[in-house]
């Protein structure tokens, strides 16, 4: 279990993390619609996840989002160590009713993100889609992987989302996969 605490003027997050661990999903912050994507994300990496959040959501939801996204990222590094002994690759196509999102992902120690959605709508219900991005773009820099997300169908917005979301909690799980070799899967022999 990794644990990371995240203390700032705007926002204060308490997050553990079990890469291992299919204890699922207990999240709670100030923003609904993320707290559903967590949840949902936990169930389908396999992972444990426990979020206890506050923020400056009197203004907007961004800074919440993007600092939960930092906190995940650090750790998803902190778990994964020198990252020996896992697959490092992964890949979803994943559908949610008419939506279908693409995802792979390489978790090499370079965060980077190439986001290709486009939500129909501003928000669902009062969370800005474009906050989408912004978490996963917070995610990867601290986590230190490569990841791809482009939607290939879609006309509902929380499904695109959704989509996005699944289809990297399945990847993610792919990566994670261990492999039975002690060694990073590198012919630098470090991953970073």
């Amino acid at each position: 279990m990794t644990t990371i605490t995240r203390n700032t003027n705007e926002t204060q997050i308490e997050l553990a993390l079990d890469l291992y661990s299919d204890a699922g999903a207990d999240i709670e912050s100030p923003v609904p619609f993320l707290n559903h994507m967590l949840t949902l994300f936990a169930r389908h990496a396999g992972v444990g996840l426990r979020v206890r959040a506050t923020g400056d959501t009197e203004i907007d939801g961004h800074h919440t989002v993007e600092d939960i996204g930092i906190t995940l990222g650090q750790a998803i590094s902190g778990a994964l160590g020198e990252k020996k002994g896992i697959a490092r690759y992964g890949d979803a196509l994943i559908p949610m009713d008419e939506a279908l999102v693409l995802c792979a992902l390489d978790i090499s120690g370079r965060g980077h993100l190439s986001f290709d959605a486009a939500f129909p709508t501003q928000r669902v219900g009062a969370f800005d889609l474009e906050l989408v991005e912004e978490f996963f773009t917070a995610l990867v820099r601290s986590a230190g992987i490569t990841l791809h997300l482009k939607q290939m169908a879609g006309k509902n917005s929380h499904h695109i989302a959704e989509a996005c979301f699944k289809a990297f909690a399945h990847a993610f799980r792919k990566a994670l996969e261990k492999t039975g070799d002690a060694r990073v899967l590198s012919t630098k022999g470090v991953l970073e």
